[in-house]
């Protein structure tokens, strides 16, 4: 049982079921609403799986097009303040980045040691459940834009056993 290859399979059956979601979403749904917005969630998924996927939090290198605060839902962790509005990411981008991302699980996953400390001082576990952690969060964020979708659209989007499906 190799847990680094069952956890690289996870993560591409659920990168591949929010890539799903994202060019299913018509443009009129992706930019709709002023709060958690489909294009904002989706961006959002992404970054926090680009994250956790570091050594820790000091090892991270934003994503190039990276624009300040958009990985934030809400106010900043510890700031009162509200947000500014941050603009918007088109689909395009949004795919740019999550081709990213799955470059990124291919060249970081293998170099995680699970049994080590997090590396996030927010998270007192080990490697292991932090990418359990990190992999929840996607597949939650991956599932409320299914479900806007059928919601709004009436789309499904087909799940996804594992890579190749």
């Amino acid at each position: 049982m190799n847990i680094l290859e069952m956890f690289d399979r996870q993560y591409r059956a659920s990168l591949e079921m929010l890539e799903g979601a994202v060019r299913q979403c018509p443009d009129p749904l992706w930019y709709a609403g002023t709060r958690n917005r489909f294009w904002h969630v989706a961006y959002h998924a992404l970054f926090y799986t680009h994250f956790y996927l570091q050594k820790s939090d000091k090892d991270f290198v934003p994503w190039p097009r990276h624009r300040p605060d958009s990985q934030y839902l809400g106010p900043r962790p510890g700031d009162p303040e509200p947000l500014k509005a941050v603009e918007p990411y088109t689909k395009d981008e949004v795919l740019e980045y999550h081709q990213f991302c799955q470059a990124e699980l291919a060249k970081r996953l293998p170099q995680l040691d699970m049994e080590a400390p997090s590396g996030f001082g927010w998270l007192p576990f080990s490697t292991l459940e932090v990418q359990m952690y990190s992999l929840r969060h996607l597949a939650h964020h991956t599932g409320q834009l299914i479900g806007r979708l059928r919601s709004a659209e009436d789309v499904g989007v087909s799940w996804v056993r594992g890579p190749a499906d």
